[in-house]
């Protein structure tokens, strides 16, 4: 009777062993494939912003047929690729885990997104008559584990998106960690002295930390 308890009980332990081991095994294998997808649509963004920068530095030579309107639609496919990239990384985000992989694939992104805010910027000094856009930079905090922050930040995230839907071209949307530890990003922040997150920046000029709607948010906004 002694000798039969403890097979059973032996059979039992390699089996949790084993369901464990499995799953720990598909874990890994599902946190990879979450990588590499990231990965693959970084690869993809990052020819969008060289070619960006090319176009830059073809605008800055004499003798080019390269303008204005062609520097703001790139900038303009460039920013919903990665806005809607973003919005895929939220949805790996509530799928798992969030690994260290997935953290340093956000800060390639939020780097990605710094260079398109500093980019617009320099359109609109360039190509002040025809850069018919708004520029809102949402900056929020990634790691943070406050649940209220966390609900602010996706009721933010949510009206965004509805004023994003509402305009289309006419706004260039922006979401970065603003705990991404990044120099630029921090040499951008400093001259706005913002005190907590999540804020929303429209058009470099208008800084909200209230909750706000999509209809106040439009007051701001630049739609002649």
């Amino acid at each position: 009777m002694l000798k039969s308890k403890k097979h059973v009980f032996w059979e039992a332990l390699l089996l949790t062993i084993v369901v464990f081991a499995l799953g720990l095994l598909m874990g890994v294998a599902f946190e990879g494939r979450r990588v590499d997808k990231i990965n693959d649509y970084y690869a993809i963004s990052e020819i969008s912003m060289m070619d960006v920068l090319a176009l830059n530095d073809l605008m800055s030579l004499e003798n080019t047929n390269t303008n204005c309107s062609t520097i703001i639609d790139s900038n303009l496919l460039f920013a919903d690729r990665i806005y809607e990239e973003a919005r895929q990384l939220e949805r790996y985000d509530t799928a798992g885990k969030i690994t260290e992989n997935i953290k340093l694939a956000h800060k390639k992104y939020d780097l990605m997104r710094t260079f398109l805010w500093i980019n617009s910027m320099r359109t609109f000094n360039t190509c002040k008559d025809q850069a018919d856009f708004n520029v809102v930079v949402y900056l929020y905090e990634y790691e943070t584990e406050d649940l209220a922050k966390k609900a602010t930040q996706n009721v933010w995230s949510r009206t965004l998106f509805d004023l994003k839907q509402e305009f289309g071209e006419k706004i260039v949307l922006i979401p970065i960690a603003a705990d991404s530890n990044l120099a630029s990003l921090d040499s951008l922040l400093m001259q706005y002295e913002i005190e907590q997150y999540p804020v929303v920046i429209i058009n470099n000029k208008f800084v909200l930390n209230e909750l706000t709607s999509v209809d106040e948010m439009e007051k701001y906004l630049d739609l002649d």
